[in-house]
């Protein structure tokens, strides 16, 4: 096992959450008799450069399959925050008709759409066949394939590029790299999001890693792996998406661009974390099991007292966390979710069915587990009960266990 980006032997272990599927890959009806396939989770630290990595992973081409369920557009949050990058963008970067923007990873046309209605040419590259249809119903052109150097090569060069949680998926994180410095104009700028490694330890939020998250990044990593390939990071900012997420600001090397203090206070918080060596890994995972056995005791306790427990949120950092706590559809009656696309399905593993949320207002519930817990507020505003609301208690597992009435 060699470290993606330096080569270094991966000998330090960081968590193990044992065999797990893939966490998108929900089930038919006719899929639950049929066996499923887990693969090794277990997340290692490189102690050269401290590239946090899967040690085996699936295949990219296997998980993000012509029928991949995560549809960006569901989330109105999400749509929020894509409208306002773009006018931010369009202002900070003085973009116009005449510029030219690539997103990596354009899922659905979330993002794009926003870009379209300026009339900015724009191309999406997405690998996955339903979102790009969905992006292509939009007018936006889309290249379905996944990005590397390769592809790099016949791209007309950006003003832009864009990747919003892809840094994260992709498993040769070098020459994704290599390939955006390769399809960015001389003075073009690279805007990548992804979830903060900081974050995700000093939160506990184990849930995010699964196998589709090749890499959990820090700023020192990734101004290391950028550096590497002829590019350099001048500007980031903290986002409150995905429970805390970074965005970098890139440009090529030769650019006469001087670093924003954001830049090295930020690597200096990190550093105070001791994210720059091994002490900084140690003990999460004896802090995850400990959310598991909280949840675990709240889950049998509510059993013995009859109570009916469903869950909101078919995402991927549920399937997470239900895996590694062994849950099953005994225990939790139901998720309820917004998306058609996994309406009607169940969640791999422990098969507990995905439905629409017309059934929380049809059927006596007690307790409502959160499971997609970074956007909590936007799932409470947007329910309705039309029994025993008062009655009902939320509840979320990360960062600990947390209960609380519904209003």
């Amino acid at each position: 096992m060699k470290c993606r980006h330096c080569g270094q032997e991966l000998t330090q272990e960081f968590v193990n959450l044992y065999n797990a599927p893939p966490s998108n890959a929900y089930l038919t009806e006719e899929q639950l008799n049929e066996p499923e396939i887990c693969y090794p989770l277990r997340i290692f630290v490189c102690d050269k450069c401290f590239l946090v990595q899967i040690d085996e992973y699936k295949k990219s081409a296997e998980i993000f399959s012509s029928e991949y369920a995560y549809f960006s557009s569901y989330s109105s949050l999400w749509l929020k925050h894509a409208r306002s990058y773009v006018e931010k963008m369009v202002q900070k970067l003085e973009l116009n008709e005449q510029s030219f923007i690539i997103e990596i990873a354009s899922n659905d046309g979330y993002l794009l759409q926003y870009v379209k209605e300026k009339n900015i040419p724009c191309l999406g590259i997405e690998p996955t066949a339903s979102t790009a249809k969905v992006a292509k119903d939009k007018g936006i052109d889309v290249l379905e394939d996944f990005f590397d150097s390769r592809m790099a090569l016949s791209l007309k060069k950006a003003d832009l590029i864009l990747g919003n949680n892809v840094l994260a998926h992709v498993p040769d994180i070098n020459d994704f790299v290599k390939g955006m410095k390769i399809a960015l104009k001389p003075q073009g700028t690279i805007t990548m999001e992804f979830p903060h490694l900081l974050n995700l330890i000093q939160y506990n939020q184990f849930d995010t890693i699964y196998h589709e998250h090749f890499s959990y990044l820090s700023l020192m990593t990734v101004r290391t792996i950028f550096a590497s390939q002829g590019l350099k990071i001048y500007d980031v900012e903290e986002l409150p998406t995905h429970g805390g997420s970074l965005r970098i600001y890139a440009t090529h090397v030769e650019n006469d661009i001087k670093a924003e203090k954001t830049v090295n206070d930020l690597i200096d918080r990190e550093k105070q974390a001791h994210l720059d060596s091994m002490d900084g890994y140690k003990g999460f995972e004896q802090k995850i099991q400990k959310i598991k056995w909280d949840f675990l005791d709240f889950l049998l306790q509510a059993q013995r007292d009859g109570k009916k427990i469903v869950a909101y949120g078919a995402a991927a950092k549920g399937n997470t966390f239900l895996n590694y706590c062994g849950v099953k559809a005994d225990a939790i009656q139901f998720v309820v979710d917004a998306s058609p696309h996994k309406q009607n399905k169940f969640l791999p593993l422990s098969h507990i069915p995905i439905v629409s949320k017309e059934r929380l207002t049809t059927e006596r519930i007690d307790y409502i587990l959160i499971l997609p817990w970074n956007i909590k507020n936007e799932i409470i505003n947007s329910l309705t009960f039309t029994n025993r609301r008062g009655e009902v208690k939320w509840v979320t597992a990360i960062p600990k266990l947390e209960l609380w009435h519904a209003e």
